[in-house]
């Protein structure tokens, strides 16, 4: 695997390296590289597109690069990237509104979910499910959504989305217990609309 400092050094502008900064760059690489799908995927979430995911990713690396000689090791660096990145989408977002278009889904796109069995009939309502969650989730307010895909993708504690959204632990629990809700309704509402589709 080659090393995120080849091309980010210029990039990021560092020129030279001493040893010191280039102890920080591999120290960097070590903690941010396993992170790049998760984030990936939560800015995949909060974009809505590929192409402006990449790039919320990207200038969240540089920006965490630039800033790594602040962060203070021992502590939680995957709630530090993430803060990073969740507050290079908050700063961005009247760009992002202006250039972002509504994508038609296409069948590659997404996670596939694992099924029981392999007739074409149960993959087919497997992808109908998944991308009717998808669409409801992408409909939340980007409050709820993150708070939903921090806790629920990605597994991290209250502690660590309160630290991310910077926000208090009982609104990480209300936000949470809203989401859920929001998505539990519009669901049983879809399914009684598909009920009575005919």
């Amino acid at each position: 695997m080659t090393g995120i400092g080849s091309g980010v050094e210029a990039m990021a502008g560092l020129g030279a390296l001493s040893s010191g900064t280039q102890e920080r760059l591999v120290g960097f690489e070590e903690l941010a590289m396993p992170l790049f799908n998760s984030l990936y995927n939560f800015a995949r979430w909060l974009t809505h597109n590929s192409n402006d995911a990449e790039d919320l990713v990207q200038e969240t690396y540089l920006k965490g690069l630039r800033g790594f000689a602040s962060f203070q090791r021992g502590t939680n660096f995957h709630a530090w990237i993430f803060q990073i990145l969740r507050n290079t989408f908050l700063s961005s977002c009247s760009k992002l509104d202006q250039r972002m278009t509504v994508a038609m889904d296409s069948e590659g796109d997404g996670p596939e979910l694992a099924v029981d069995t392999t007739t074409p009939e149960t993959v087919l309502i497997n992808r109908s499910h998944s991308q009717v969650v998808q669409r409801v989730i992408e409909d939340l307010p980007v409050y709820y959504r993150e708070t939903l895909l921090l806790c629920d993708a990605e597994d991290m504690s209250y502690q660590e989305i309160s630290q991310i959204l910077s926000i208090p632990l009982g609104t990480v629990m209300s936000r949470l217990a809203r989401a859920r809700k929001a998505v539990r309704e519009k669901l049983n509402r879809q399914e009684i609309f598909d009920k009575a589709a005919p």
